[in-house]
């Protein structure tokens, strides 16, 4: 799924992945954000995602010109975690909105783990 503009200059397109790329990277950013986690929980294991996978743990659905995302995170144990998904849902709004100039509709955060450093 892709998100289209049109000006008098010409076409812009930008594919879903590259707004995923860009919340995952604006939600890693955030403070008592280990990292982004795999959305395929079925089997009831989560996987920290390397940095050149972070779009695997969002999805991202562009309907009407406004956009949607689902951040799976895993947190560090610890932190508050109401206070860092507002703080993530604030940054990855900014974030999109201000690159791209598109509207974001809703933001949902799941938190998948914790994880605890020894």
């Amino acid at each position: 799924m892709t998100r289209k503009l049109e000006t008098e200059y010409g076409k812009i397109t930008i594919p879903a992945e590259v707004i995923a790329n860009m919340a995952g990277i604006a939600a890693t950013q955030c403070y008592g954000v280990v990292g982004m986690a795999s959305r395929n929980t079925t089997d009831g294991l989560v996987s920290l995602l390397k940095k050149d996978a972070l779009n695997k743990g969002i999805k991202v659905v562009i309907n009407g010109g406004q956009i949607t995302i689902d951040l799976h995170i895993i947190v560090e144990y610890g932190a508050n975690i109401s206070v860092i998904c507002e703080n993530i849902v604030s940054n990855v709004r900014y974030s999109i909105e201000s690159m791209t100039g598109f509207k974001v509709k809703e933001i949902n955060v799941y938190v998948e783990s914790i994880r605890v450093d020894e």
